[in-house]
């Protein structure tokens, strides 16, 4: 797990502008994936198609954090399998025309999870991921609302990135860590009592196995790093030429 550590560093260096909190909390938005609705000639077929998104600059990019064969590989391969796999899923189904994250939402059914959860939620991490990434070290330390919202709920900007590397380090097999803004009292697993005070308004780090992610819980992400056990073996595969 130290090259999920390594790679959290450069992370956590790089909160982008548009993931930054504007004014209230309250007004944090979620992109969705755009969808491609189209019709077949000569037929009354109708499809609601996701798209694999590039990512937001050149996959030489980010080297030397993350190499382009294993970028080509992750979005290339990985990202696009799971876009693939939740169109042919859904297709004729009453998901079909629901955004991404509604479909996650259903299929996630409160942990009994149902089969389209995995791709729908691993496309839409991945879109995210890359979006939480930028060239040249990122944005360095972050400013505005959301500096000062790290430093009410972890002390300092330095504590949140040791947290924040901490989770994505510990993190068993594949998943994800997250930092997200908490708005409720629903805790990871099941909630008692789901009505938010003020001192449940806050920003934590979790970490979230598989294909999991915070939108599950009602919280809203703001940063990810992706703990993929995959990217060991691209290594090896690079440096001893298999």
């Amino acid at each position: 797990m130290a090259a999920a550590a390594s790679m959290a560093t450069s992370l956590t260096l790089s909160l982008l502008p548009s993931q930054a909190l504007r004014g209230s909390t309250r007004s944090l938005t979620i992109t969705k994936t755009q969808r491609r609705v189209s019709r077949r000639a000569g037929s009354s077929l109708i499809t609601a198609k996701f798209e694999l998104k590039p990512p937001p600059y050149p996959l030489n990019a980010l080297e030397p954090h993350m190499s382009q064969a294993s970028f080509e590989y992750h979005w290339g391969k990985h990202h696009r399998a799971y876009v693939d796999n939740l169109n042919k899923q859904i297709v004729g189904t009453d998901l079909e025309g629901l955004s991404l994250e509604d479909i996650i939402l259903v299929t996630y059914n409160k942990g009994d999870i149902l089969p389209a959860f995995n791709n729908a939620a691993q496309a839409w991490n991945h879109e995210f991921f890359w979006e939480s990434m930028k060239p040249g070290g990122g944005g360095g330390k972050p400013s505005g609302d959301l500096l000062v919202l790290i430093e009410r709920d972890f002390g300092s900007f330095e504590r949140f990135t040791e947290e924040f590397k901490s989770a994505a380090a510990t993190q068993y097999g594949s998943g994800w860590a997250w930092l997200a803004y908490k708005a409720n009292r629903l805790n990871v697993e099941n909630a008692t009592n789901p009505w938010a005070s003020e001192k449940d308004k806050k920003l934590v780090v979790v970490k979230s196995p598989n294909a999991v992610n915070p939108l599950v819980w009602d919280y809203f992400p703001l940063l990810t790093i992706d703990v993929w056990e995959v990217i060991h073996y691209l290594f090896i595969y690079a440096v001893f030429d298999i």
